[in-house]
C-alpha cells in the first residue's frame, strides 16, 4: 500500500507541476512560468529563478490525491 500511495502521490506531483509549466509557457502566463538566469561576470554572479508557483500547487494536489487513495483503499478493505 506504501508504494502505491507514493506513486499515485509522486506522479500526481510530476503531472500537476508539469501541466501547470507547459500552460504557463504555452499561454504566456509568468506566474506558472520557469525562467533560469545565471551571469557571471567580473563585477560578480547574478541568479534568477522562475515562479515555484506550480510546485506549489502541484504539493497540493498530491497531498489530496493521497488524501483520497488512502480513503477509497480503507473503503475497499472495509
Amino acid at each position: 500500500m506504501k508504494r502505491k500511495s507514493f506513486i499515485v502521490t509522486f506522479a500526481t506531483l510530476v503531472i500537476t507541476t508539469g501541466l501547470l509549466y507547459f500552460i504557463g509557457h504555452r499561454f504566456t502566463i509568468p506566474f506558472l512560468m520557469f525562467h533560469h538566469e545565471y551571469t557571471a561576470d567580473a563585477n560578480g554572479f547574478f541568479i534568477t529563478t522562475g515562479s515555484l508557483v506550480p510546485v506549489i500547487m502541484g504539493l497540493i494536489f498530491s497531498y489530496f490525491a493521497e488524501k483520497i487513495y488512502v480513503y477509497r483503499h480503507r473503503q475497499k478493505r472495509g
